[in-house]
């Protein structure tokens, strides 16, 4: 039952965003605000000096053991693209916000927020929200078909960080993220650390948020892009925004297609992409705005290459891949990866994994006095998900076969939600003071038809017979999710310099399940109800030691459900929350009149009470979570043809009092994590009448383990891409103000490398793509 102190707060949230539509007749469909300038938070822009055990096969996965059941929805504000002033080498003159709704720049966030821009996005050839992970400081992502977007940042992974789509969040990320094409995106942000003020119950690890392209004020822009590989891949997308004939009126609309095929056999990935919005500025103190977006894709997946024992494969063993001895089905001794399996597809021929999403969002802005704002904006997301197909492959020393098992689930999914912020900028006591309450809450409803049962078959290491699925039976589950939150952020400057930064945010969340059996009967225990009312915040400080060199620190906490996320959750669980907390200092520094930036960072970031999953829907109980590291990123262009730019990542995580019957693993480190992560990279311009650009990228990533029992260890690998662009003179093409063309060498030494290891799957390994060739085009006008 819920508390009454709950009931009341979610019935006030509840009333207090409704009220808040009802006052401009709004339609309850429209969710995303315009970003415009607010009354100014006080910058000192950056001035030169004057001076010169493994979990079992059997184990579920979180799509298993969950049967996708739905998640908690708690949203942040649209986060603003970043504005129109150059881009700083690091780009943080950006306005991210999913790190504060203060509208303040990354450097005036006493945090560590990292924007990757769609220029970066294009200019390093990021085709995806996981290869613009791969670029990012200390963050790694590895394509998983079970979780599409799966990442690792600061020691923790899946649903201990927050997936965003334009500051609103719809689930756990091991649930509900798709792979996302980046033509259609403006920014991808990362936000490091416990981030539960902002995107709320989930964020232990951070949260990484994706900006869609926003409408602009000025003339009608035109752009277009296609692109063609080695592997028979090719995208296409097409981009229009301005201002209209109508005054006020400006819109923006995208839409992009491509087809990514695998290197192993029979995969490939399709993605539609269509996204429009319109913004109006009705008078100077009140504008409106409407979005619709519609995402596809469509996938033949591949599951990953299984381990086999060195001495089956003889000559045909690899090196440098993955080492140690493993056993689960049975004894496999000393594994490696077979080289003969590098590009066979182990899933039957019918698999298919599809996923439909249509989201509508709009909302307001409206200046009630010059110190005072009141935005709103409301959103509603629908998404059918389905998984069809055989995810297991595990090697049988006894039989010398792979022994398959087949998985099918699928999700209907919807989300409606509204978030409103009240911004009020204010002198106290002769400090500028700006501060933010905001109300949100959102409402889920999630049916999950998922399998019964589980057909199996064996087939040969070396040209299998794929087959097809087989028999299946169905069960169902249904979960309803309300979120409520009030949080407050306020930034108080004691001196021009010296700025001090703190929020709150008081959370409600309500869930209501049940389950059946394949009959329809309902399972023990089902229906049940559960409530939780987490309260997290920051406070922290920047301080502006000289013009550019900004010194920070933050005291900060998050809250997400015990058991790895909410779709865990069965009656018998502990259903407690797990919190954490870090400690984080550094210093941000902009200097040599713009053209050089670094930026570093320390953290100490604790979780407890953590729950991982040991086998069905067992949970044990992993104590604590503990991560220690620091991060070091850089840019500098010291001529102008030449720039130069790195980052590096040391990252300690480790659990502690992970204890349970049969043995002990305190002091493991979690799946996926690598100790050293670093990105560096070079390009030279050469400004001749056809201009040439040529470059170099370099991505290095430390061993990894594949399950918390730490017995298979991921190599470590280093790849690298070169590229070559040149633009092409508008005297070549009048009617285009901007051509492009793009040669580019991905994995350029043909490396072969684990890229990810399911913890859910361990008898298998992701790897990542050979060497591949593309060519493409981008035009402006």
């Amino acid at each position: 039952m819920f508390s009454v102190h709950a009931i009341r707060l979610r019935n006030f949230l509840a009333s207090a965003a409704l009220t808040s539509l009802a006052v401009l007749d709004l339609p309850a469909a429209m969710a995303q605000q315009v970003r415009e300038p607010l009354p100014p938070v006080e910058i000192s822009p950056a001035r030169p000096r004057k001076l010169a055990r493994p979990a079992a096969r059997e184990a579920q996965s979180p799509r298993r053991a969950a049967a996708r059941r739905p998640a908690t929805a708690s949203v942040a504000p649209k986060p603003v693209v970043p504005t129109a002033a150059a881009q700083t080498p690091l780009n943080t003159n950006a306005v991210p916000e999913s790190a504060s709704r203060l509208g303040l720049t990354v450097r005036e966030i006493p945090a560590t927020v990292e924007v990757i821009s769609a220029k970066t996005m294009r200019e390093q050839g990021y085709r995806t929200v996981s290869e613009v992970a791969q670029g990012a400081v200390g963050v790694t992502s590895g394509d998983n078909p079970a979780e599409p977007a799966a990442f690792s940042m600061r020691g923790f992974t899946n649903s201990q960080i927050n997936t965003l789509y334009n500051g609103i969040k719809i689930g756990p990320q091991n649930m509900t993220s798709r792979i996302m094409d980046t033509a259609n995106l403006e920014a991808v942000e990362f936000l490091k650390g416990p981030a539960s003020l902002i995107s709320g119950e989930g964020a232990a690890g951070g949260a990484i948020n994706t900006v869609t392209k926003q409408p602009h004020t000025g003339p009608i822009r035109n752009e277009a892009d296609f692109s063609w590989d080695s592997l028979n891949s090719f995208g296409a997308h097409y981009g229009s925004g301005g201002s209209t004939n109508v005054a006020g009126l400006d819109y923006r609309f995208d839409v992009s297609r491509a087809s990514l095929n695998g290197f192993a056999d029979d995969t490939n990935t399709k993605t539609l992409d269509v996204s429009g919005q319109l913004n109006y500025r009705i008078s100077d103190s009140l504008k409106i705005w409407g979005a619709i977006e519609y995402r596809e894709d469509r996938s033949k997946a591949y599951w990953g290459a299984p381990l086999v024992p060195i001495a089956f494969s003889g000559s045909h063993a690899t090196t440098g891949i993955v080492s140690g001895n493993y056993f689960n089905r049975t004894d496999l001794g000393a594994v490696t990866i077979d080289d003969r399996t590098f590009n066979t597809n182990y899933n039957v021929l019918d698999n298919r994994n599809v996923a439909q999403e249509v989201w509508l969002r709009g909302g307001f802005e409206l200046r009630l006095a010059p110190d005072l704002t009141l935005k709103s904006q409301a959103y509603g997301y629908g998404a059918e998900r389905t998984w069809f197909n055989n995810e297991v492959e595990a090697f049988d020393s006894t039989t010398n076969r792979v022994y398959r098992e087949r998985f099918y689930v699928a999700h209907s999914q919807r989300l409606a939600g509204n978030i409103t912020d009240l911004i009020w900028d204010a002198n106290i006591a002769g400090f500028d003071n700006r501060l933010v309450t905001t109300l949100s809450s959102s409402y889920l409803d999630f049916v999950r038809p998922g399998a019964a049962n589980f057909p199996n078959d064996d087939v040969s290491l070396v040209n299998p017979d794929r087959g097809y699925y087989g028999l299946l039976t169905t069960k169902q589950q249904t979960a309803r999710i309300d979120n409520e939150a009030l949080s407050f952020e306020d930034r108080l400057k004691l001196t021009r310099s010296f700025a001090l930064v703190g929020g709150l945010r008081v959370e409600h969340i309500g869930l209501d399940r049940n389950s059946t059996d394949k009959t329809g009967l309902e399972n023990a225990n089902f229906p049940f109800s559960k409530s939780w009312v987490p309260t997290t915040g920051r406070i922290g400080y920047t301080w502006e030691a000289v013009p550019g060199l900004t010194f920070f620190s933050q005291y900060a906490t998050g809250a997400d459900i015990a058991a790895n996320n909410i779709f865990l959750l069965s009656p018998t669980d502990p259903l407690n929350l797990t919190t954490a907390r870090t400690y984080e200092t550094g210093v941000k520094h902009l200097f040599w009149d713009n053209r050089a930036e670094w930026s570093f960072s320390a953290y100490d970031i604790l979780r407890k009470n953590v729950y991982a999953a040991a086998g069905g829907m067992q949970l044990n109980l992993a104590g604590r979570q503990e991560s220690k590291g620091v991060e070091l990123a850089a840019s500098v262009r010291p001529i102008e043809p030449l720039r130069l730019w790195g980052n590096i990542a040391y990252v300690d995580a480790r659990y502690a009092d992970y204890n349970f019957v049969g043995g002990s693993f305190s002091g493991n480190t979690p799946p996926n994590v690598p100790r050293i992560v670093a990105n560096a990279g070079a390009s030279w311009r050469l400004f001749t009448p056809w201009p040439v650009e040529l470059g170099i990228t370099g991505r290095h990533v430390g061993d990894r383990y594949n399950t918390d029992a730490n017995v298979v260890t991921m190599k470590a690998y280093t790849v690298a891409d070169v590229y070559a662009f040149v633009d092409i003179p508008k005297t070549v093409f009048d009617a285009v103000d901007q051509a492009r063309l793009t040669f580019r060498v991905r994995n350029i030494a043909d490396k072969r490398y684990a890229i990810w290891g399911d913890p859910f799957y361990p008898d298998q390994i992701l790897l990542g793509a050979p060497r591949t060739y593309e060519i493409s085009a981008a035009f402006k006008w």
